[in-house]
């Protein structure tokens, strides 16, 4: 390390005002505070609240996606050698069946070790694609903005590839996190200043541009010729019988987004980031409790035509990218409601909102992305109403 850290400062005066390389100093800037601490750090603390500054936020909140991460590369791998079992193959087309082949590990569901080394073959190509492009997009206007690089792009770029199918196109996950970073946050003026969540920003506009790969009702698993509905699908269409477990969604073994399957994976996240106070419980409680008064309040009206109106509250829970983004999206401090009493407000009106697009609108199976982004709208308003509260409290209170 002490050798990075002399060459890091013998380059040092090239990225400095006047030097031959000045306008990269954000990229020189990024690097160095990545690995080590600011050379000039703050000596007083004046304004510092606690030792939680955006990088170790930002940190905590990867730290929090590991169960995510280590699920959808087994889930994926796992997914794909049933596929490959039900379907009576041997080999596939696909390169990353091929390099599992050339090491010798063979096709075996059973194997635990197989299967990450399947899965990751998909999640890890997926990871470096958004890394590199999103980075390009992050660098760029840090660069003709004369501002550093910021830490917040490390959590979008692991939460995007946590919400696509295993089988996307690259060329289609570069141009998402491009949309995502360029009009979901650098438009608005960058980090802390976007008003929509960049990484669903990112999955709307490939969900919209590119309905066949990202349906929502059926998910491709990564081997040529098959594909599976997903457990809102078939819980949807009357004449589909339900073939997975609750256990099996709560735990994530079930086709669907890379990193959404396991309710599990998402529960440990959460506690992690109520532990750490950087993830706002208020929030998580709402979006649950949003969810089970529309869910039972729908068991209780019925349908005889709509199969989802009986859906019980446990089992929205565990399908779909519920638990994943009531912990993770829902949460996004730059996105989300500020003020203590417009948590409550807004978290309970993504669970609303999420039952509601499942259940009544047949075109969108899925209602959890919808959801976080109608309400990442109006979540300014929702705090400026209750700021506004506060205010004529006070002078009441004065008597002014």
């Amino acid at each position: 390390m002490k050798l990075i850290r002399s060459i890091l400062d013998k380059q040092e005066k090239h990225f400095l005002k006047g030097g031959k390389l000045e306008k990269f100093f954000p990229l020189y800037e990024a690097v160095d505070t990545f690995l080590y601490t600011p050379a000039a750090p703050t000596r007083t603390a004046s304004h510092v609240r606690d030792l939680m500054d955006l990088k170790r936020m930002m940190m905590t909140v990867v730290i929090a996606l590991i169960p995510a991460v280590l699920m959808a590369v087994y889930n994926t791998g796992l997914q794909a050698n049933l596929g490959m079992e039900e379907l009576g193959l041997i080999s596939s087309n696909h390169w990353q069946a091929r390099v599992i082949e050339w090491l010798g590990i063979g096709f075996d569901p059973s194997n635990i070790l197989g299967n990450m080394a399947f899965g990751a073959l998909y999640f890890l190509p997926v990871y470096l694609v958004t890394i590199a492009v999103g980075g390009f997009w992050e660098v760029l206007f840090a660069i003709v903005r004369k501002h550093e690089v910021n830490e917040g792009f490390l959590v979008t770029s692991l939460l995007f590839p946590l919400i696509l199918p295993p089988n996307i196109p690259y060329w289609q996950v570069a141009l998402g996190i491009s949309f995502g970073v360029v009009i979901g946050k650098e438009v608005f003026g960058g980090v802390g200043m976007n008003i929509l969540n960049p990484a669903l920003t990112a999955r709307a506009f490939l969900f919209f541009a590119y309905p066949a790969e990202i349906s929502g009702d059926k998910v491709w698993v990564a081997v040529d010729g098959l594909s599976r509905a997903t457990a809102l699908a078939q819980f949807a269409d009357s004449t589909m019988e339900v073939t997975y477990s609750w256990m099996d969604a709560f735990l994530g073994f079930i086709p669907g987004s890379m990193g959404e399957t396991s309710a599990l994976a998402c529960l440990i996240g959460a506690v992690i980031l109520i532990a750490t106070k950087v993830g706002s419980w208020k929030i998580m409680l709402s979006v649950v409790i949003g969810m089970l008064a529309t869910s039972l309040g729908l068991n209780a009206i019925g349908s005889a035509t709509n199969p989802m109106f009986n859906l019980a509250p446990y089992w929205h829970f565990v399908i779909g990218g519920f638990a994943f983004g009531t912990v993770f999206m829902a949460t996004d401090p730059v996105s989300a409601s500020m003020t203590e009493q417009g948590k409550y407000v807004y978290g309970f009106l993504i669970g609303f909102f999420t039952v509601l697009v499942r259940v009544v609108n047949p075109a969108f199976p899925e209602g959890v992305m919808l959801a976080i982004l109608f309400m990442n709208v109006f979540a300014p308003i929702i705090d400026k109403y209750f700021i506004n509260q506060n205010i004529k409290r006070r002078l009441a209170r004065n008597g002014v």
